[in-house]
């Protein structure tokens, strides 16, 4: 079975007066269909770049990346937008939510850009509402929502195209512990049922809920051990 993620010789950099500062040095990695991974690094330590090349919103100058084998490092701009909403499902720390859209609305986004009709949107949006226990808030706009919910609605958002990867930036950021958990609970249930997950974090509690976790120390990759 081809992985989900196939990553050789990843090199990252920046010129800023002069000087070259590496950003990620020959980074390779792999991820298989149904896998749960977390990139745990601290702040600096190049986790954000890594976590936009996997989600095509950043490009680097040498190695291959392979996306549901598709070769990201040939394409341009059109074909990546296109790559990411076919492949890549994304839940942000921020949720990233449309504040003048309702629930639903946030929901279909990504299938009406996609140019699916509105009833079928409508419809598959309304499965994953369900799933996600908010298919009573439907007409609620994001500000009358905790951040709980809101995240909810965003990883609704994520599910609702059927990615072949779920690319989560510190997901619990922006929650209380106890709301954390859940969604933490939320993630190992998609996984479960088959979701393929890549979780960036800064936080080893949050990291130790998956099931393989890699450290990313000055831009290089470190298995670290299978999570407890």
């Amino acid at each position: 079975m081809d992985n989900i993620i196939t990553m050789n010789n990843i090199h990252k950099w920046y010129q800023v007066g002069g000087i070259t500062l590496d950003v990620l040095k020959q980074v390779s990695l792999d991820v298989e269909p149904g896998e749960y991974l977390a990139v745990l690094g601290p702040s600096g330590s190049g986790k954000s770049t890594l976590m936009n090349i996997i989600g095509c919103m950043d490009s680097f100058q040498d190695g291959e990346y392979f996306l549901t084998g598709q070769p990201v490092h040939k394409m341009n701009d059109a074909q990546l937008t296109h790559l990411r909403n076919q492949q890549i499902g994304f839940i942000f720390q921020k949720y990233h939510l449309i504040q003048k859209y309702d629930v639903l609305q946030n929901t279909m986004l990504p299938l009406l850009i996609r140019g699916e009709t509105r009833k079928k949107a409508e419809i598959l949006s309304m499965e994953k509402l369900e799933m996600l226990e908010m298919d009573k808030r439907i007409h609620h706009k994001p500000n009358e929502l905790s951040g709980g919910q809101q995240q909810r609605v965003a990883i609704a958002r994520a599910l609702v195209g059927k990615p072949k990867l779920l690319l989560a930036d510190e997901p619990t950021g922006a929650l209380d512990s106890a709301t954390g958990k859940e969604v933490l609970k939320l993630f190992s249930q998609l996984n479960e049922v088959g979701n393929t997950i890549v979780m960036i974090t800064h936080d080893l509690h949050v990291a130790s809920h998956a099931k393989r976790v890699i450290n990313i120390v000055d831009g290089e990759l470190f298995e670290h051990g299978m999570a407890q």
